[in-house]
């Protein structure tokens, strides 16, 4: 039972990783249960402590991933319209193939919700739209660090 359980975290592991860039997948949560699964096959020994503090991160990424692309878009200059236009964005850029539909679709996004709804100017436009490109790389760089730090917790918590 133990190796399953190692098994199925190793597995869990790369599909998290995974996740971090495919914008489909939540890649912390699959982690974050591999650690857990991992804790448990007794094949590493991690505290409570550490346990607890990489939960908070992993539900704390996850919310903060919800509005990393309105508040990157915010922060460069956009207005309502250009959030909503991000949002919408982002998920309509899931339907499309990776990786051009999740960077391009909140750009797109913002951009049309910007010059449209906020009657922003061109430029101004843009640079909001730069802001939800942005929010894309930012997402993926959190997320692998705490997907990385994670595993890095697992390697060195083995018995």
């Amino acid at each position: 039972m133990e190796i399953a359980l190692l098994i199925i975290a190793i597995i869990l592991y790369i599909i998290g990783i995974a996740g971090c860039i495919l914008p489909a997948l939540a890649g912390q949560p699959f982690c974050y249960i591999a650690l857990l699964l991992a804790q448990w096959s007794g094949y590493i020994h991690v505290s409570t402590t550490a346990l607890v503090v990489w939960g908070v991160i992993t539900v704390a990424l996850t919310v903060l991933e919800i509005f990393l692309t309105p508040m990157m878009t915010r922060r460069f200059g956009g207005g309502k319209g250009g959030e909503w236009g991000a949002i919408i964005g982002l998920f309509a850029g899931m339907l499309l193939p990776w990786p051009w539909g999740p960077m391009a679709g909140p750009f797109v996004g913002a951009l049309i919700g910007e010059i449209v709804v906020s009657r922003q100017s061109t430029d101004r436009a843009l640079k909001a739209a730069f802001g939800s490109f942005l929010s894309f790389f930012l997402g993926i760089g959190i997320k692998l660090l705490a997907c990385g730090g994670m595993l890095a917790t697992a390697l060195m918590a083995m018995a």
